[in-house]
């Protein structure tokens, strides 16, 4: 009886003519036939499956239900929470638009917020990427100087997206970049030089380009570009520019922006309504080209908002009120070594009481609970105590013993 050969039952190879023959049920299938079948699949996705795909993927969620996710983690900044709402819900109905071909073409809304440090611009950026799906990338602005010359490249704001995504390119491309301490590229002075402002003026200009939309070719790992490497290009007209800073001064210039445009008795009133504890509500394009951004990168982030200082009120909030508020991690931290925490609302009080005057934000709230809380995140999972409670006395101990002092002692 001749022994049977076995042959791939798509394109009829005998097994000796291939390289791996693959069983199933009734029926073999040819390494060839597979890699064909891959190629063709692949094709499919790119010309007609991929739009549905990529339709469908993306989360498109209305101003009102983004705002409402934003509540959850961001306490306060109404307006700020409003306005990105907007910006978001329309680059991404702009995202919508590009599967299909329309005769008005939808621009890209990159956003600019202006707060004081710890009011939670990082938070508003991160929240919003976590609810969309979206690839987040978080760069510092004061790590870049212009190509050529010692710190990071520009480019590299996109290697750090790519990684966020997994280096998956069309992932990427619709991804969120978040350029922290924007503020801190602002042209040096107004005086020409015979030296380059490198990690200023020509940071901005570098940036001109990538805020508006351009294919650029980007080192797959970072680092510098040379002629060898092999780079991926990057397409950035889809991709959503937020840059945040805290513009310190920058309330001079509206102050004196306010006053100078008071002219005359009945203007004199409109003065009394200032609210000089927030000045920043009152920002326009034309503090932050006065405080050293170039006209040209301000165009590019059309949308201008603020973070208003942190209250009393808000300051207690945050403790307690948010998803992943601070005594709600604190809780966790203590039940994972089955440790009962409670705090007073006095001691809570207190708390907020000294982190106004850090004025520091809401990271002064987490110094202040650290210096807390130190000593019983050391001494009790290593005891049977199984409670915690912190009182106002206990608080007050604890800081005065840890971190008081010191600030008392270096005054």
């Amino acid at each position: 009886m001749a022994k049977q050969v076995l042959e791939c039952s798509f394109c009829g190879r005998k097994k000796p003519e291939t390289n791996l023959l693959i069983a199933g049920i009734n029926a073999h299938v040819c390494d060839r036939c597979i890699e064909q079948a891959h190629g063709i699949v692949l094709e499919e996705l790119k010309s007609g499956g991929n739009t549905l795909k990529s339709s469908s993927d993306l989360i498109l969620k209305k101003p009102k239900e983004i705002r409402a996710f934003l509540d959850q983690y961001v306490i306060g900044q109404d307006q700020t929470k409003k306005v990105m709402s907007v910006a978001v819900y329309n680059h991404y109905k702009r995202l919508m638009q590009l599967q299909h071909e329309e005769d008005v073409e939808i621009e890209k809304s990159n956003i600019i917020m202006v707060g004081q440090t710890g009011t939670g611009k990082t938070l508003v950026a991160k929240t919003i990427a976590r609810m969309l799906e979206v690839p987040l990338a978080i760069v510092d602005a004061t790590v870049l100087t212009e190509a050529g010359y010692v710190g990071e490249d520009v480019e590299s704001i996109l290697t750090r997206l790519l990684q966020a995504a997994d280096y998956d390119l069309a992932k990427a491309e619709r991804g969120i970049v978040f350029i922290d301490e924007i503020d801190k590229i602002a042209r040096k002075s107004d005086n020409p030089s015979i030296t380059r402002d490198v990690s200023g003026e020509g940071v901005q200009q570098a940036l001109l380009k990538l805020l508006e939309g351009t294919v650029v070719n980007v080192p797959p790992k970072g680092g510098r570009k040379h002629p060898d490497q092999k780079f991926i290009e990057v397409n950035t007209k889809d991709i959503l520019f937020i840059a945040g800073g805290a513009f310190d001064g920058i309330e001079r210039i509206i102050s004196k922006r306010l006053n100078r445009t008071a002219v005359g008795y009945s203007t004199s009133r409109n003065i009394d309504n200032i609210d000089k504890d927030n000045l920043l509500q009152y920002i326009i394009p034309k503090d932050i080209k006065d405080f050293g951004l170039i006209p040209e990168i301000i165009g590019r982030l059309p949308v201008l908002t603020h973070m208003d200082p942190l209250d009393r009120e808000t300051l207690r909030a945050i403790l307690t009120e948010p998803k992943n508020a601070l005594i709600k991690q604190y809780k966790k931290l203590f039940a994972m070594d089955e440790v009962k925490f409670t705090i007073d609302d006095n001691a809570l009080d207190y708390i907020v009481d000294n982190a106004l005057e850090y004025k520091l934000g809401a990271r002064g709230l987490r110094s202040l609970c650290e210096a807390i809380l130190t000593d019983a995140m050391y001494d009790l999972p290593s005891s049977k105590e199984k409670e915690l409670h912190v009182d106002v006395d206990y608080t007050r101990d604890a800081l005065t013993k840890n971190l008081l002092k010191r600030l008392e002692l270096a005054s």
